[in-house]
């Protein structure tokens, strides 16, 4: 797609993915690429700017993260932010020390006049997090900020359009923060704020249909919103030669499968096969207890069972999934750690049986699949359905699945979306489910000792899944819920609310 971009550079900071997903709200295309990427893979990205990301190391640690000094040569504008910031001091012949002050949190900053700094006041508040500063400037470099523990907090040299900011402009605790990247988009690197998700869209199509031809397609349809999108994106390209295939693997919410044919094969009318699984799934997840193999084996399973159904069509060339970013960056994207594998990203296996699998959402985040499913005109209850993983159920019981597990992992679940609905709550929480924990505890029920798998209430609230808080559900609601499962669910007898954000946890609890 020919569109500007920014490349944003991954020295292992926490808020890496949070500065993408704030770029990309600017209305820019950005890519988040491991550090080490070469100069000619950058010169070949080409880029209309270059932002540095914050990291956990200090820039004198043998071993930790630098940058080829003539990055600076290339004439494209660079944004250093945090350890970033420190690695252009150091790298270019500044300073950098061990502060005997470290900055955490809120602070109170005073800024410069500077095209990175248009619209911000003198005095504003900050977020920091360092404990290492820059005490030297390079040459050519100017104080742009200062906070009464750290004489730099920002600096520039406007001439060669480098800028580093000692604090985090991507998050919501940093006042003009968004402003700030703005500025450097837009004021600096003369951005035209091309990435529309119409935009997207009409691009998508063009190279889709270029691509596929009067191919036939396969696509994975999970009943979510990102499959959705991606089959109602593929129809438009290519119509009638689109086939989707739900896989009901035994391990979907309580009613689900009747709701996903229900809502795409008669309420929009695709063109969907159901192909009940459910069986082989349970089995060959029989006994596994890590999460990374259970992911890997339904992954597996699910490519064997979309090769098999090719089969019944007939030749099918292409295979289409709902892949998003989050799942690609959390699986290991490039050089980037494995949080953990996705099923239909690190759970494929190395050989498929179709000429190319096919991801068109592959670069989006999640509240940008949305924005593209609207201007598909999909439905609100379908854009906006909570989202739900491809490995199901199997990943939110600890340990090994059984089908009494599921039994009572699907019925607890069910009563906590039919009360959050009652109350109300269901547009305002992003995700929300029950998971089957490995403790066991006592309990009395009916004067009898009962000892049970602890069961746990995960809510949280997102924009697009990189980060989220855990929702304040309303104690009353909260009593309601544990009181039902508890008195209508087989093998309940206690309930827990999860209060982890993420970072430092994950949204599934595997």
């Amino acid at each position: 797609m020919n569109h500007q971009k920014v490349l944003v550079l991954d020295f292992g900071g926490q808020y890496n993915q949070l500065i993408a997903r704030r770029v990309r709200e600017q209305g820019v295309f950005c890519d988040l690429k491991p550090s080490e990427m070469t100069l000619e893979e950058i010169k070949e990205y080409n880029p209309i700017g270059i932002i540095f990301t914050g990291g956990p190391n200090s820039v004198y640690d043998e071993g930790s993260p630098k940058i080829d000094k003539r990055v600076f040569e290339l004439g494209i504008p660079v944004l250093g932010l945090c350890y970033g910031c420190q690695l252009i001091a150091y790298t270019l012949g500044g300073a950098v020390s061990h502060v005997t002050t470290s900055e955490y949190g809120k602070t109170e900053t005073f800024y410069e006049k500077s095209p990175l700094l248009k619209d911000v006041p003198e005095k504003a508040v900050c977020w920091m997090s360092h404990t290492d500063a820059v005490t030297v400037l390079p040459e050519g470099f100017k104080k742009l900020a200062h906070t009464e523990n750290c004489p730099y907090a920002a600096f520039g040299d406007e001439s060669r359009k480098i800028y580093g900011i000692q604090f985090h402009p991507e998050v919501n605790h940093t006042q003009y923060g968004s402003q700030m990247l703005k500025n450097f988009l837009y004021e600096v690197c003369g951005a035209a704020g091309d990435w529309t998700m119409s935009n997207f869209v009409a691009n998508q199509i063009t190279a889709l249909r270029n691509k596929i031809g009067d191919k036939k397609v396969l696509c994975a349809m999970s009943g979510g919103v990102d499959s959705a999108v991606a089959a109602v994106l593929i129809h438009k390209a290519v119509g009638d030669n689109l086939t989707c295939v739900f896989v009901d693997h035994g391990l979907l919410r309580k009613y689900e499968a009747d709701e996903v044919m229900s809502v795409f094969k008669d309420g929009l009318k695709m063109n969907l096969i159901k192909a009940d699984a459910g069986e082989i799934f349970i089995k060959k997840l029989k006994g596994k207890k890590d999460p990374e193999k259970k992911r890997k084996i339904i992954g597996k399973q699910f490519i064997r069972t979309f090769e098999k159904e090719a089969k019944k069509i007939g030749k099918v060339d292409f295979l289409v999934q709902g892949t998003i970013y989050p799942d690609v960056i959390e699986s290991g994207k490039d050089k980037s750690a494995v949080i953990k594998s996705h099923h239909n990203v690190g759970g494929l296996p190395s050989v498929v049986n179709f000429e190319e699998i096919i991801e068109p959402l592959r670069d989006l985040f999640k509240d940008e699949v949305r924005k593209v499913g609207f201007e598909l005109g999909l439905p609100k209850s379908v854009v906006m359905r909570q989202p739900f993983p491809g490995p199901g159920l199997a990943i939110r019981i600890m340990g090994a699945v059984t089908k009494e597990k599921l039994e009572t992992l699907r019925d607890s679940d069910y009563i906590l979306r039919e009360e959050i609905a009652k109350a109300g709550l269901d547009e305002k929480i992003w995700q929300y489910f029950t998971v089957i924990t490995n403790s066991k505890t006592v309990g009395v029920q009916g004067d009898f000792r009962t000892y049970e798998n602890v069961i746990a209430i995960r809510a949280v609230t997102s924009v697009d899944a990189m980060t989220a808080d855990w929702a304040r559900i309303p104690d009353g609601v909260l009593e309601v819920i544990s009181s039902r499962i508890t008195n209508e669910v087989k093998h309940a007898n206690r309930i827990v609310y999860d209060i982890t954000s993420k970072p430092p946890a994950t949204i599934e609890w595997e």
